[in-house]
């Protein structure tokens, strides 16, 4: 059975082919990532945030839509909108 990492969340994944399907973290409830490949249609909710840009692809840049983005998690301590 997988476990996750010291300090780290869970994860779900579909049982049928094994895509991450969403995932959380005990250290901050408040939320929950969902995989948007998850979504047959528009879940009519929008981004709030972009996290982990430092990682971006430099062949898909990020929009310029006016989100905070965080070089890392946006949890990680310290964490300020770049």
């Amino acid at each position: 059975m997988w476990k996750p990492p010291e300090g780290g969340g869970k994860k779900w994944f579909c049982g049928d082919c094994g895509s991450a399907i969403f995932g959380s973290n005990p250290s901050h409830n408040e939320s929950v990532g969902i995989r948007m490949g998850t979504f047959d249609d528009d879940p009519g909710i929008r981004p709030t945030v972009r996290q982990f840009v430092a990682y971006a692809a430099v062949w898909e840049p990020l929009p310029d839509d006016g989100l905070p983005r965080f070089a890392e998690s946006r949890h990680a301590s310290g964490a300020r909108p770049m």
